[in-house]
């Protein structure tokens, strides 16, 4: 069952889910709340691997990885950061996001920022049970225009389903989870698969 921006209003009131710090009740739409852009950014480096073997040995994987990501980019407050058409880049929500073991989140990107070319999640939308953290966006320009993206501007919105139960599996209690409290654009980690 999804909730609806009653419950969401309710289970945000409640401590159940938590969204630090707290989009005002006007950010809850019908069965969404809106979630803003952060100011941390990924992006890869053209040119610097010819490769990533992403089923190849650890240690290589790894490496490669370091070749091929910028260190973090902090954008300051007034500024904006430039996605190129064709571009990869990482970013975080200016929210951190925390959910009980019944809760699955999930995110989708904004209608008028689709029309413009914007992928807000390449294909990881969902937040698990039991996730906490800022949430990474994985950004592509699918566009003809660089896009300026802006630190606090509205960039998505998180619906909210109940689960049959709690999850035995939260995330943050999982040992193999790779991204627990993440707070900054973390870089691929599947070299720890």
């Amino acid at each position: 069952m999804r909730l609806c921006d009653t419950d969401i209003e309710r289970y945000l009131d409640e401590g159940v889910i938590s969204l630090t710090p707290r989009p005002d009740n006007s950010k809850i739409n019908g069965a969404t709340i809106d979630v803003r852009l952060g100011n941390s950014f990924r992006v890869f480096r053209e040119h610097s691997a010819p490769f990533i073997d992403v089923s190849g040995p650890k240690e290589e994987v790894a490496a490669q990885l370091d070749l091929v990501m910028s260190d973090e980019i902090i954008i300051g407050e007034g500024e904006a950061f430039y996605l190129h058409p064709g571009v990869l880049a990482l970013a975080t929500t200016l929210e951190s996001v925390k959910l009980p073991a019944n809760v699955i989140g999930w995110l989708d990107g904004r209608s008028s920022l689709a029309r413009l070319g914007l992928m807000v999640h390449v294909t990881a939308h969902r937040i698990d049970p039991g996730w906490e953290g800022k949430i990474v966006l994985e950004f592509y320009n699918s566009g003809k225009l660089p896009l300026a993206l802006r630190p606090n501007m509205v960039i998505g919105a998180l619906s909210f389903e109940i689960l049959s139960g709690p999850a035995a599996r939260p995330y943050t209690s999982r040992e193999d989870a790779k991204y627990k409290h993440q707070q900054s654009a973390v870089a691929s980690r599947i070299n720890q698969d």
